[in-house]
């Protein structure tokens, strides 16, 4: 498996992007982390209510939330130091890409499942 990949705003539903770059980024051999302030659990996978409960190392976080819900947890998201965030489309925010610029982070503005099906990612 590749490196952990986080997927901030999980979803159990198969019609949502976000249940789909999960199944997507299995497909390709990545090892999967989800986050969702629910919790539970989707796809027989654990799922973290809180981001400062990760105690796995974060390669590439990709988000499937909108710039209101991101802004909360951008801190948390810095703290884990992942290599790049991917701003999946709807969830772009100039005041994340400079943030995170700011702390050594790449911010990615890309789709996760066409980056893999182009094998860009």
């Amino acid at each position: 498996m590749g490196a952990n990949t986080l997927i901030i705003g999980a979803s159990h539903k198969p019609h949502r992007f976000a249940f789909k770059a999960l199944e997507a980024l299995q497909a390709h051999q990545h090892s999967v982390l989800l986050f969702s302030p629910k919790g539970g659990e989707i796809a027989g996978l654990p799922v973290y209510s809180t981001l400062t409960s990760i105690d796995e190392a974060v390669d590439t976080v990709t988000l499937y939330v909108n710039p209101q819900r991101l802004s909360p947890l951008l801190s948390d998201i810095i703290a884990l130091s992942p290599r790049r965030v991917i701003f999946n489309p709807g969830t772009e925010s100039v005041e994340a890409y400079k943030r995170l610029k700011q702390a050594g982070i790449e911010p990615i503005v890309d789709c996760t499942l066409i980056m893999l099906q182009r094998d860009q990612f």
